[in-house]
Formats: structure tokens, sequence, C-alpha cells
């Protein structure tokens, strides 16, 4: 699965696979993870060769006259990868409900999917297949690509029929943030009056969400573990570790986007109560500074960015005040608890923007940054 060996040189070679390594016993790597020094070996013609270290050679199957794909990192290093593994095989995540902890099911199909599974086997009692069922279409519903393939007495089996870098990180986010600003757009028409059957279908909302941030958590967990999705995603692995970030952010937006939509839906006469005095007016301006931001996803100006930050602090500092000025009323009314319930979520949202802003300065500073190596200087 993508494995891969880097070597940090920092001059054009040609590099070639010349077998079995004669010498340097003392500093052989005998697995993952462990480090070796090899020496580079001149042959006529101005040819420079690097042995392999044997037991990577055997773990990978390799033989003479097999193909290594040579990647030259923006770093100065080299990246390994025997063509063969190219053809991904499939991870494969065996579940005993025998072992497992009741009512467990669907977390650890979920734990499995974000892993990075192509195929998750079940096997159950007999016994317990409808409840396993249940468990099941929820986890389907709650994930993108995965079908139910085998069906028997003891035994389930899900494939992921999905091709991880057929669907751009930057797509689903747009498609979280589409989610989340039509549906404060929704609860803002209805707090103005409009029909409250407009917020019906939050719920289905949230969870189309939710299911973003799944995919985009297994997909950053897969190029993690394998340079060749990177590739075909056109992403660092920096870079796919920030955009968790911004999906994690948007999902925690599209909660409180929901707790503010319960409210007005069920509240919205006691929200209305003093209209000058609702905090909730302030999502309009939240919603302007968190479209600037997912603009800068693409251009990423940071005095734009920053500027959005700026304006997020201010409302935070605004409704902290307006809920302080709440508890320090001598008067006491019942529309005051959803008042405060609702700026408490407004504050939450912008402090999520804000960390988003911050995870979008954070990927500006890595593609800013260069190696120095002897002089010669390099953007990473």
């Amino acid at each position: 699965m993508g494995f891969y060996t880097e070597l940090g040189i920092y001059s054009k070679l040609h590099i070639f696979y010349i077998g079995i390594l004669r010498g340097f016993h003392d500093s052989m790597a005998s697995g993952p993870g462990d480090t070796s020094i090899r020496k580079i070996q001149s042959t006529g013609g101005g040819t420079f060769t690097l042995s392999l270290p044997k037991q990577w050679v055997i773990s990978q199957h390799l033989k003479t006259s097999n193909s290594i794909k040579i990647d030259w990192r923006p770093s100065g290093a080299l990246r390994l990868t025997p063509l063969e593994q190219e053809k991904q095989s499939l991870r494969t995540i065996s579940l005993d409900l025998g072992h497992l902890p009741d009512e467990s099911l669907f977390d650890h199909l979920m734990g499995a999917y974000i892993a990075g599974a192509d195929v998750i086997r079940i096997r159950h009692n007999s016994q317990e297949k409808r409840k396993i069922s249940q468990q099941i279409r929820r986890f389907l519903r709650a994930t993108r690509g995965f079908e139910l393939y085998v069906e028997e007495d003891q035994l389930f089996e899900l494939h992921c029929l999905l091709n991880t870098g057929d669907m751009p990180i930057t797509s689903s986010l747009n498609r979280m943030y589409l989610q989340l600003s039509s549906s404060v757009r929704d609860i803002l028409s209805v707090f103005e009056g409009d029909d409250p059957t407009f917020l019906d279908d939050l719920e289905e909302r949230e969870n189309e969400v939710d299911s973003l941030l799944h995919l985009i958590e297994r997909q950053v967990r897969l190029l993690i573990d394998n340079y060749s999705i990177a590739t075909k995603l056109n992403m660092t692995r920096i870079q796919s570790l920030e955009s968790g970030n911004l999906a994690r952010s948007l999902e925690r937006m599209m909660d409180h986007a929901v707790l503010i939509g319960k409210n007005v839906h069920e509240h919205s006469s006691a929200l209305g109560y003093e209209e000058n005095e609702s905090s909730i007016k302030k999502l309009g301006e939240w919603q302007n500074s968190l479209k600037e931001l997912m603009i800068n996803i693409r251009i990423r100006d940071a005095n734009r960015i920053e500027e959005a930050r700026t304006h997020l602090k201010m409302i935070q500092n605004d409704l902290q005040d307006h809920e302080r000025a709440l508890f320090q009323s001598e008067k006491k009314h019942s529309w005051m608890l959803v008042e405060l319930s609702v700026s408490e979520s407004i504050r939450r949202l912008c402090a999520y923007a804000r960390d988003f802003g911050e995870s979008l300065i954070n990927m500006n500073a890595y593609k800013g940054i260069r190696l120095d190596v002897k002089g010669v200087s390099e953007n990473i």
C-alpha cells in the first residue's frame, strides 16, 4: 500500500537498482522505521548508483529487472516506490462481534471507514442478524461509497466502490459550506416570518455535512499513507491535515447552526420579543466573514483572511457584552433563556470560523517555507 523509501539527496543523480547490498552490513535497515546510510558509487561514464536495503527488496518481492518509480520531492528527497505497488491491494478489516462490546458495531465500522478500509468483514452469531443489519444500514447512510456485498448466515461483507482520488477535498469542503450557508439563510428567512417548514430538513443537511467530514477524514488518512493518492488529489500531507481541520470547523459550525434553527423554529415569538436586542441579526455578519474565508481557500490572501478573523472577533465581543447585559438586567423574561442560547451558538460559530481562518494561515505559512541547503534555496 504505497510503501516508499525517502532518500535525502540534493544533487541530480541517476539512481539505478543494482541488486543486493554488498558491504555496509553494519548500517543495514532491517524493517520499516529503520535508517541506514549508503555510499554513492560511481561507475563508468559518470553514472551514480546506490544499493537498496536487502530486506526491503525482499519484503517488496522485487527481483532483477523490476522497475522502481522515483519521485524527486521539492524538499530534495527522493521517494522510491515499486511500480507494482501503483496497483493498490485492498485494505481489509475483519470484525468479530463475539469479541466486541455490545452496541459498538457502528463505532467500529466508522473507525474502519476512516482508517481507509476497502473491505469490511463482519462475523456474527446468526441470532443477532436483524440488529446487525440495522447498524449496517445506519453506517451506509453515514458514509460514502460503501455497499453491502455479501450477506450470509454468519457473515456480512461491505465493499467500498468509491475511488478516494476521484473526489477533490476542496469540492467536499465547498459542499459542506453550501449546506451550512443555505441552512443559515433559511434560519434568517424563517426568523423574519417565512414558512417554518423551510427548516424541516435541517437534520438531513446536518447528516450530509457529517458524511462529508467522514469522507475527508478518510481521504486524509489514506493520503498520509499513500503518496499516489496525494498526487491524484494534488495535495501535500500538510495541506491535507489542515483541510481536515477546515472540515471539522465547518462540521462544528453546522452543529450550532442546527441548534439556532431549532430555537428559531420552536421559539420564534420569544426571539422576536425585543427584536432590537436579538443576537440573531449577527448571523448575517458572521456569514459574510465566513464567505470571505471560503474564497481564500483558493486565493490565500493573508490580509483578507486576517480582516475576516478580526471582524469575527469583534462579533464575539459584541455578543459577550450582549449576554452580560442580559444577565445583569433587572427584567427577567422567558425569552432571555432562548436569546442566551442563540447568542452563545453564534459566538461559537464565530470561534470556529476564526479556527477555520487560522488553518488557512497555517497553509499559507507552509507554502512559503523555503529550504536553504548550502546556499541553494528551494520552496517546499
